[in-house]
């Protein structure tokens, strides 16, 4: 895991602007930086948090035909594509590399064989220059032009002030060369190619397909020259992939550690506590109080780059929980996409039981700017990596191939055909309790809501001409725009780039 930015002009690229660039998103990556002019067009940098390769894979990275290459995420079938593509071109052991091995022989398509997380840029000294990200947009890019000048990075805060003006989300599964522009690869949702036809086939059958897709995608998330912990709320998801990871420790003679949050005595709290006795984990948790709550707040804001109510409650937890976390491992795993995938929102089933998969797919495609833009950015604050294995192309083609009627409510009990899928993996009251947000399950709506409610007035919120909703986004949108005064609210709302 790490930052990028990176630089690109037609004739001549002014190389100066690119080290402050690189500088504010240090946090990022903690164990080194580097950067590089490539040709007189382009400037790569980097910071790098260290997973995969720690002695090899410093980057910017050199490879084939001239081209240099910046990548923030894992690649997780990086061994796989090494085989396929042989290991003639390949200097490092570092999973980036098969990125710049792919670019440089196939070209820009090519990146949808890429099975991770990622964001990148590379450039080749003769002019050629790519930009592209993940088809979710699991990991955040950003770009703008300015006076014949694209600027790209990975977080808000590094775009110079005369430049945060112009700032746009670089959209998920695209790709950008200055020949063709900005050209879509891949769709959030990928094509079913080989997936079974469910019709006629039983439950039990489907539960199995689903259970080893998972198995399989926890395990190749653990991938990591590093150790990996699991963020465990208590919630079926979290619960899901801590007791996979948690089998997968065993069998190798480890123990894993899992992390908790909450306000003294929150659902969550109690629940993980529960689910981690269970899995015999290694189990650390943080309580907060409003008070800690409500004075993280500016960090909070500021490191999430919103303004969003819920996004920001559900955020304060998260930084208390990557702080933790931090100081015990380098890598998290979470639990963040099963609900988009298997129907975990009580409205989906309440408006929209005639159009669900129309409607699972379209919040795939938006959650880089709510879920997983809060799950990026207060880890990486901490130097932590965060991976969310439900959010894998393998789990997302075969969740999107189950049918409807497996997504049903049964007995007003949401996602329980995930819930049968993990029989004994964990207790009864664990795998069927019942969905609550993190934001609430933790305890931070009851510490947050109020103490806005009371003290900013009504009248201050009619009177505003801000883009705000309630007293509590008021708060923390005045906290925002004090951190980046210029960046337009369809930068960083997908309320408002989607309406």
């Amino acid at each position: 895991m790490c930052g990028i930015a990176a630089l690109h002009h037609p004739t001549s690229v002014p190389a100066a602007a690119g080290e402050p660039m690189v500088d504010a998103i240090a946090h990022r990556g903690p164990d080194d930086t580097d950067q590089r002019e490539v040709g007189r067009h382009a400037w790569l940098g980097h910071t790098r948090l260290s997973i995969v390769d720690l002695d090899g894979g410093r980057q910017p990275l050199r490879g084939l035909d001239g081209w240099t290459l910046v990548c923030n995420g894992e690649i997780y079938n990086h061994a796989q594509l090494r085989d396929d593509l042989g290991e003639q071109d390949y200097r490092t052991s570092s999973d980036s590399e098969s990125a710049l091995v792919l670019l440089a022989r196939f070209g820009p398509a090519a990146l949808d064989r890429l099975q991770g997380m990622w964001a990148l840029c590379a450039a080749a000294p003769d002019g050629r220059f790519v930009a592209a990200r993940d088809r979710l947009g699991i990991k955040p890019l950003y770009w703008a032009e300015v006076a014949g000048t694209r600027y790209f990075a990975s977080e808000l805060c590094a775009f110079p002030a005369d430049v945060q003006a112009a700032v746009e989300t670089f959209p998920p599964g695209c790709s950008w060369t200055p020949e063709t522009g900005l050209v879509r690869f891949a769709e959030p949702v990928p094509e079913p190619v080989g997936m079974p036809d469910w019709a006629g086939m039983s439950a039990e059958i489907a539960e199995k397909s689903t259970r080893e897709v998972l198995i399989d995608s926890v395990r190749r998330h653990l991938m990591a020259d590093v150790e990996v912990g699991v963020f465990l709320s208590g919630g079926l998801d979290s619960s899901i992939v801590a007791a996979i990871a948690a089998a997968d420790c065993a069998e190798a003679g480890q123990r894993l550690k899992t992390f908790a949050v909450g306000s003294a005595d929150s659902p969550d709290l109690l629940a993980a506590r529960a689910a981690a006795e269970h899995l015999g984990t290694e189990h650390h948790e943080v309580v907060f109080d409003a008070e800690q709550a409500i004075a993280a707040l500016d960090d909070v804001v500021r490191s999430v780059e919103s303004f969003d109510a819920s996004l920001i409650r559900s955020a304060v937890p998260n930084w208390f929980l990557s702080e933790l976390a931090a100081d015990h491992v380098k890598v998290v795993l979470t639990g963040e996409g099963a609900d988009e995938l298997f129907a975990g929102y009580g409205y989906y089933h309440r408006t929209h039981a005639d159009d669900l998969q129309d409607e699972l797919a379209r919040t795939l495609g938006e959650l880089h700017g709510l879920n997983l833009q809060r799950c990026d950015r207060v880890t990486m604050a901490h130097g932590l990596e965060a991976r969310v294995p439900f959010l894998d192309a393998d789990v997302i083609a075969h969740a999107m191939s189950l049918p409807e009627e497996l997504k049903a409510l049964e007995d007003g009990v949401e996602k329980a055909h995930l819930r049968r899928a993990f029989t004994g993996w964990l207790p009864d009251e664990l795998l069927w309790r019942r969905k609550v947000q993190f934001g609430t399950g933790a305890g931070a709506q009851d510490l947050l809501t109020p103490h806005w409610e009371s003290r900013i007035t009504d009248a201050e919120l009619e009177s505003t001409n801000e883009p705000v909703r309630t007293k509590e986004e008021l708060a923390y949108y005045r906290i925002f725009r004090n951190a980046l005064p210029t960046i337009r609210p369809e930068a960083v709302l997908t309320r408002f780039a989607t309406a």
